[in-house]
Order: C-alpha cells, then structure tokens, then sequence
C-alpha cells in the first residue's frame, strides 16, 4: 500500500507497530472462576463485558488481562468479537490481548479500528483451520493498514463514544424492562390456577397438539426452493416471531402430500426437539398455511371465549414452563418433549378477564422490548456506516 494513495496524514503501520499482544498466562485457581471471561461472554459489535464467570473449575492455563486490555476472539473471527477487559483477571487461550502501542495509535481508537470490516476482512482471510477457524499473532503481526492522524483517531473515537452512551442508554431500557417482563411472567404462573394441557384438549377448549413429524415423507434438502410453503425448524424461532425470510420453503405440492404438521396463521408454536422451549406466534403469514417440522408444535385454541392464543403464547414463556421443558428434555439423549408429554404438562389457566388483564399488560412490555431493540439494530447500523466511511482511504 503506497504513502501516496492515502489520504493527507495518513500512514502505513504492521500491526505489530501498532499493537503489543501480551501472551502472559497463568494457571487458574478456584478463585479465578468468578472473575473469568471467556469468548462466549463476548457480544459482536459490543467493545463492553456484561457478563463473566464460570459455574465449573477452569481447567488448562489461560492469558492474564488488566482492566482496560483489548481482548480479540482470534478463534472463529467471523464472529467479529472485541471487547474491552472490565477487570483485572483471566481470559480464554483462544483469545488474545493486546495493548496499544504509544505514539501510532490511541488506546481509545485501536479496538474500533478492530471492530472495522478492514480490519476484521483481514483477519478471517488470514484465519487458519476448517472446524474452528483462528488467527495466529505471527500472521496478524505483519498485516499492514493505514491509519489516519492522531487528531483524527481522536475525533473518530469520540464520535463513536457518544453513539455507545446511546446504544449502553437503550440497552439499560430494555434490560429493564425485560426483568418487568420476567417479573409479571412469573406472577402469571404462581396466581393462576393450573391445568394440564391433555385436559384442556379433552375439555374442548384446544385442538390436540401436533408437529410435523413425516416419517419416510419428510422433505430433503434437494426440496428446498427460494418461494414457497414455509418449512419451520426450531431455529426459525426468535423472539416470539418466525423468520419467514431466512426460514426453509417447499413446494406446495410437496407440503400438500404431508400428513400432518400444517399450522395456520394464529397458532401458537412450540420448539420440542433439539432446541426446546422457543416460542413464537405465527401471525404476518403470507402463505395460507406453515409446514411444521419434528422439531416444532402447533397450538390452537378451539375457543378463544376460555382460552386466548396470545396467553397461551405468554403461559409457554413463564420461567416454570420452561424449567418442566428443560427438565423433561433432560431425559433423552438429545433434548426431546415429545407430544405425549406435553399433554402432561401443566399451564396457568385462569378466567377469561383475568387472561385479558395479564396479556394486555405483557404486550405493552414486549412493545417496549421490540421497539429497544430495534432503535439498538438502527443505533449499530448507523455505527458500522460511520466507522467504515471514517476509515475509508
């Protein structure tokens, strides 16, 4: 890269010129668990540390980090994950911490200059292995990118700065509310009185629960077409809502010829198989009908007068529900509730009024949750953009 294609001010460093990589380790102690970051407590995106600690004893020597270090996820950097330590203790050895170097690049702006897809481009191309993709510092010490001024550094940083006390801002509401809504969650199961699924089945007041288990019929990848029927896994599941866009399609034909496992707008859908517990309304269907997999569950409330679908679609959320799923799943291999035992599953089941006043209140609180989230997705949008174009040459 030439000194003349850059702009005014602007120089070619190693990375090794502009960062130090400090490989000192330590053997843990019982101790260190508490204060333990490890990658999976690294968020993309995000230069902060909201959580740490391991429940089990760390095993194998791990690196030394001070408060204020930078840490890289140099294992799987598709992940894009840098952050800054929030305390003196260890970090995982398929990490790496680095520290600014004096003069060339402030502490401030070097982890946003590695938060950049210049930066993290570089670092996936140079990342070594199929299964867990990592980065060595031999390779990444002689990667060379352009830097702007120190005066500029400085303005960049500060700008984005102010962007994080906005996101941190919109975080801390939603973080809030969320415990509202765990909280009202909860006063739903331990005030209600309780009824099992199979006897609401048998009281007429749901259609019995089904999946879309197909058997010898059970459509192949080679079936999957670009616009079709919506072919549901569990992983299409997110945040109460189903992933029309990113989720599988068959044929209509295809959907057609199956035997069961047709969910209609309005249903209620529970994840069962492999990852159990998800819950998602399906509503905003454009297709007339969803093709189930083993994986998911419809319910269908046969009187709305008894039993509204969107407190059923709460009752599946509450912190008990869950623990029975996760406690039930437990008992195969792979984590399974199949339809039979969850017919023996208990739900919160009270008058219709009261059904009225806990939904109204909790569709408040997931508004409020919806729309933290989305001004967070903007707020990150307008991140990136601003952060690439300031680093454009």
């Amino acid at each position: 890269m030439a000194d003349n294609n850059l702009r005014a001010g602007w120089k070619v460093w190693r990375f090794d010129q502009m960062a130090e990589s400090i490989g000192e380790r330590a053997d843990p102690t019982p101790e260190d668990s508490e204060l333990y970051v490890g990658l999976e407590h690294m968020d993309t995106d995000s230069l902060r540390v909201r959580r740490w600690g391991s429940k089990t004893d760390l095993i194998g020597q791990k690196l030394k980090m001070r408060n204020g270090d930078i840490l890289f996820a140099r294992r799987n950097a598709y992940l894009k994950r840098v952050a800054i330590a929030p305390h003196d203790g260890l970090f995982s050895a398929h990490g790496m911490i680095l520290r600014a170097k004096q003069g060339v690049v402030l502490p401030e702006f070097l982890p946003l200059f590695m938060q950049s897809d210049l930066f993290m481009d570089r670092a996936i191309q140079i990342s070594v292995g199929s299964m867990s993709p990592t980065i060595n510092w031999k390779a990444l010490a002689v990667q060379e990118f352009a830097l702007p001024p120190m005066e500029e550094q400085r303005r960049i940083a500060d700008a984005m700065e102010a962007i994080d006390e906005q996101t941190e801002s919109l975080l801390l509401v939603h973080d809030r509310t969320a415990e509202l809504f765990r909280s009202l969650l909860d006063s739903m199961w331990h005030e209600c009185p309780k009824h099992k699924i199979g006897s609401l089945v048998s009281e007429g007041v749901l259609e019995p629960p089904q999946d879309g288990n197909h058997g010898e019929k059970h459509p192949k990848a080679s079936d999957y077409v670009t616009s079709g029927i919506p072919f549901v896994m569990a992983s299409d599941l997110h945040h109460g809502a189903v992933d029309f866009i990113g989720c599988k399609k068959i044929p209509e034909e295809i959907a057609l010829n199956l035997r069961i496992g047709f969910a209609k707008r309005g249903d209620v859908l529970l994840s069962h198989k492999g990852t159990v517990g998800c819950v998602a309304l399906l509503d905003d269907m454009q297709a007339d009908f969803a093709m189930l997999t083993p994986q998911v569950t419809y319910y269908r409330s046969r009187d709305e007068s008894r039993l509204l679908r969107k407190w059923l679609y709460f009752a599946f959320q509450t912190p008990e529900f869950q623990r029975l799923l996760e406690r039930y799943g437990k008992q195969s291999t792979r984590s399974y509730v199949g339809i039979t035992t969850q017919r023996e599953l208990s739900v919160p089941f009270p008058d219709r009024l009261s059904q009225e006043q806990f939904v109204q209140e909790l569709e408040e609180l997931e508004g409020v949750l919806s729309s933290a989230l989305a001004r967070k997705e903007k707020t990150l949008q307008l991140r990136r953009s601003l952060l690439q174009t300031a680093l454009t040459i």
